[in-house]
């Protein structure tokens, strides 16, 4: 380009056409992320692959991972599953029958079935032993 700018150069400038920008559906999106996760230094590669940058390959698995940051906490994600078929049961188990008590002290006294939830079962002991 000339100096001075008062040249009575004329320069042409051609429009290069990048091409159209891509849009990727989450079933996509997903697709690529879980390809990515599985080896650790799968990232560039899956990236080139599929010819998206870097960043926006992080970007998308930042997007669709559980990954606590401090500020916000837990975000929701995706888990990897697996559906294996239900294993035969060996010995089909016998109904639970019967009932139990429980005192605690002398004016105290809980009475229970045996198919009772015993997380409440012993949150309800405690409160009655603390008292």
């Amino acid at each position: 380009m000339d100096s001075n700018k008062f040249s009575t150069q004329v320069e042409r400038l051609g429009v290069v056409e990048t091409g159209r920008r891509r849009r990727w559906a989450d079933d996509e999106k997903l697709k690529i992320v879980a390809e990515s996760m599985e080896t650790p230094q799968a990232i560039s590669s899956t990236a080139r692959r599929y010819g998206i940058s870097r960043s926006l390959l992080l970007n998308w698995r930042r997007s669709f991972c559980t990954e606590p940051d401090g500020t916000e906490g837990q975000k929701s994600g995706f888990a990897r599953a697996m559906v294996v078929a239900d294993p035969a049961p060996s010995v089909p188990a016998a109904p639970a029958s019967g009932r139990m008590e429980i005192e605690i002290g002398k004016d105290r006294r809980v009475i229970v079935d045996a198919g009772v939830d015993v997380a409440a079962l012993a949150r309800v002991l405690a409160i009655l032993a603390r008292r």
